[in-house]
């Protein structure tokens, strides 16, 4: 099944945890409607029994599983798809493994790379991380700015009907949506306002709340 990825709004991205199953659970219930599991310390095996638990409790709810950076491992495990970074394999090859009703995301940081991205075959771009945060160590904060720039070119992307999905990541709370909002997103990543959360459910709807506010 092909998901639609212009209907999704929140989208989190998390590593591996103890309780994995339970919290990913309740960010769903919360209002989660795509989910990323990000785990760079575990080897292949172990990650695709982690894997696993996310996928099929996504499948119950009918929300879209993404494997980070590794297509082979999406493919693996049955998820719905795959998100890239820049110095990951190509999109191209990404397709190839994954077929064409597989989910493939891409990571950009700059317009030259998000202009790049809407001539792949993407179902989604990411647009940030537009502050500086501990889950991207090293990387330059783009800027709110980049946002507009982002909506600028999926607007005006010619040979497209709608505009390419694109999710904001970096700092996404509900008092800093509304002004991400006002620069043209509609979208976005979350990781620590979820992660570091004592009540992920509440958490999510918080952030569910203030999308739907926002955009109203």
């Amino acid at each position: 099944m092909k998901f639609n990825m212009e209907e999704r709004s929140l989208y989190l991205c998390t590593s591996d945890r103890d309780d994995l199953g339970q919290f990913v659970t309740a960010c769903i219930k919360g209002g989660v409607d795509i989910v990323q599991l990000r785990e760079k310390r575990l080897e292949a095996r172990q990650l695709l029994e982690r894997a696993v638990i996310v996928r099929d409790i996504c499948r119950d709810h009918g929300v879209p599983f993404v494997m980070n950076d590794r297509p082979d491992l999406a493919l693996a495990c049955e998820a719905d798809g795959v998100h890239l970074g820049q110095d990951d394999v190509s999109v191209k090859i990404a397709r190839s493994l994954l077929g064409s009703d597989a989910i493939v995301g891409l990571s950009t940081h700059h317009p030259d790379e998000f202009t790049n991205g809407l001539g792949e075959e993407v179902d989604y771009l990411s647009v940030g991380p537009i502050v500086e945060t501990p889950t991207k160590p090293g990387r330059e904060p783009t800027g709110i700015g980049y946002v507009s720039q982002a909506r600028d070119l999926a607007d005006h992307w010619p040979g497209r009907e709608t505009p390419l999905p694109f999710f904001v990541t970096g700092g996404v709370t509900p008092e800093a949506i509304p002004a991400i909002v006002r620069a043209g997103a509609k979208r976005f990543v979350v990781v620590r306002y979820l992660t570091q959360s004592d009540d992920p459910l509440h958490a999510a709807q918080r952030l569910k709340e203030a999308i739907a506010r926002a955009n109203a």
